[in-house]
C-alpha cells in the first residue's frame, strides 16, 4: 500500500478533492475526469512524501547534532527506511501500465472497496478482480527486482 487506510490517505484524498474543485475550470477533457482527478491524488501523495522526506532529514540532522539521543536515532533510522520503502514503491508504481496503476490506486491508495472500484473505473467486477491480482503480481516482481539490485 502506498498510504493505506487512515488519516494520511484521507488527508491526501480530501486535499485532492479541494484542489480538483478549485481547478475544475482548468479541466480540458483531454483525458477522463477520473484520470485527471487521480493525477491530482498522485501529486498530493508525492507532496506528502516530499514533506515527510524533509522532516526525516531534519530528524537525521538533529540526531547527528546530539549523538546521545538514542531514541532519536531509532526514530530517524525508521523514518529513513520508511521513506526508502515509499520511494521504491512509488517508483515501481510509475513503471506499471496505466490501467494496472489505476486499479492499484483505487483499491489501495484510495482504499476503495471492490464495488467502489467497479463503479469508479467503469469496469466489470471480474476485470477489477483479475487486473488487481495481476497488477499486484507485477508490482511485487518490480519491488523484488529492485531489492535484489540493491542487495
Amino acid at each position: 500500500m502506498l498510504l493505506g487506510a487512515g488519516s494520511d490517505a484521507e488527508d491526501v484524498v480530501q486535499e485532492a478533492f479541494v484542489k480538483g474543485f478549485r481547478n475544475l475550470a482548468r479541466y480540458r477533457g483531454e483525458s477522463s475526469f477520473r484520470s485527471w482527478l487521480l493525477a491530482i491524488v498522485a501529486n498530493e501523495t508525492r507532496n506528502l512524501h516530499r514533506s515527510r522526506s524533509r522532516r526525516d532529514g531534519l530528524v537525521l540532522r538533529a540526531t547527528a547534532a546530539d549523538p546521545g539521543a538514542a531514541v532519536g536515532e531509532d526514530v530517524a533510522v525508521g523514518g529513513v527506511l520508511a521513506a526508502e520503502r515509499r520511494a521504491a514503491l512509488v517508483a515501481a508504481l510509475r513503471r506499471l501500465p496505466v490501467k494496472d496503476r489505476e486499479v492499484i490506486v483505487c483499491r489501495f491508495l484510495l482504499d476503495l472497496t471492490e464495488e467502489e472500484t467497479v463503479t469508479t473505473l467503469g469496469w466489470p467486477r471480474g476485470t477489477v478482480k483479475s487486473r488487481t491480482y495481476r497488477a499486484l503480481a507485477k508490482l511485487r516482481s518490480l519491488l523484488d527486482r529492485e531489492e535484489v539490485r540493491r542487495g
